[in-house]
């Protein structure tokens, strides 16, 4: 069971020569060492290969994705061989299997005709290209776990894209450990109360909503309730956090220290803010002082703020944006 005692993993799937496997057409790998040596420590690694799953031998003939008609079809580049109807057929029972895994996240190879999650080439009957697909296994993957955080390796290489999907995974996590097995509507309030400030970071207009929602909880049937705020709360963390956002924020945490720092520490917070958002440093060295003020001063409310720390530190991710 996601998130119990028994099992805290965090899974997440991801093309296999992302981790080094050689399944690549030419026998190859494209193992990305942010996500091998730097992510991978703290999760498991699902790998999957369409492809070799399917069936293709390694090496193989290229494929790639040819619209005929209406329909988008999976075909050899020199055979010309059709394998739309083979690869549909096994994406169908290999995104059923992938259920049990527990999955919290998802990274995709880009530009792949299976994998890619967007910009895919799609060749029209003349042989040009345009990038308007998505890979069939991507698309029902996508389809299939709605909420499911995922991200194709090359926008990871974007600092903000990289820290907004790890921190999507970790809360995945988290809520799908609310929600497993009994939980009570003090959990819930619970959750929400911890994630106040990072919903806030990301979205104003779904934490309203969400807000609402858990206010309005005891009205509601629980699987609508679960349902509803699942959707919203994934939805809100898909929305990337702005520095305009991050400093609001900021300064919301710093209006909690009234009285009770002296004004030269007061000072000092207000200009690292301010740095902030003038883009001198990252985000790292205003919340790692604030924190520490926090901390010190023995806030309650705010150390349960997830906001502070949504992902292990060691990953830095914040010390680039």
């Amino acid at each position: 069971m996601r998130g119990s005692a028994q099992d805290p993993t965090i899974r997440l799937g991801i093309s296999s020569c992302l981790v080094g496997e050689k399944v690549r057409y030419d026998g190859g790998h494209r193992r990305d060492a942010f996500l091998t040596d730097v992510f991978g420590p703290f999760v498991e690694w699902v790998p999957v290969c369409p492809e070799v799953e399917f069936g293709m031998g390694i090496p193989r003939e290229p494929i790639r994705l040819v619209r005929r008609g209406p329909a988008v079809h999976l075909v050899g580049e020199r055979s010309g061989t059709d394998y739309t109807r083979t690869m549909a057929s096994w994406v169908r029972r290999r995104v059923r299997q992938l259920e049990s895994f527990d999955l919290c996240g998802y990274v995709l190879k880009k530009d792949s005709p299976s994998c890619g999650m967007e910009r895919v080439r799609v060749y029209d009957p003349n042989g040009v290209p345009s990038k308007t697909g998505r890979g069939l296994f991507a698309d029902a993957l996508i389809s299939r776990f709605e909420g499911l955080p995922v991200e194709e390796e090359g926008r990871l290489n974007d600092a903000r894209l990289r820290e907004n999907f790890v921190e999507r995974v970790f809360a995945y996590h988290r809520l799908h450990a609310l929600f497993s097995g009994r939980w009570t509507l003090g959990r819930l309030v619970a959750f929400h109360t911890a994630h106040r400030l990072q919903l806030l970071a990301h979205s104003p207009a779904d934490y309203r909503e969400l807000g609402r929602l858990v206010a309005e909880a005891k009205k509601l049937p629980r699987p609508t309730l679960r349902t509803t705020y699942e959707a919203g709360f994934m939805q809100a963390l898909s929305k990337r956090a702005t520095p305009r956002r991050h400093v609001n924020v900021l300064h919301h945490i710093l209006s909690h220290f009234r009285g009770r720092l002296d004004h030269e520490a007061r000072a000092e917070l207000l200009q690292l803010i301010d740095d902030y958002r003038e883009g001198l440093i990252p985000l790292v060295v205003p919340i790692t002082l604030l924190g520490h003020y926090v901390r010190k001063l023995g806030i309650a409310h705010l150390m349960g703020q997830l906001y502070l720390e949504p992902h292990p530190k060691e990953l830095m991710l914040r010390n680039h944006v």
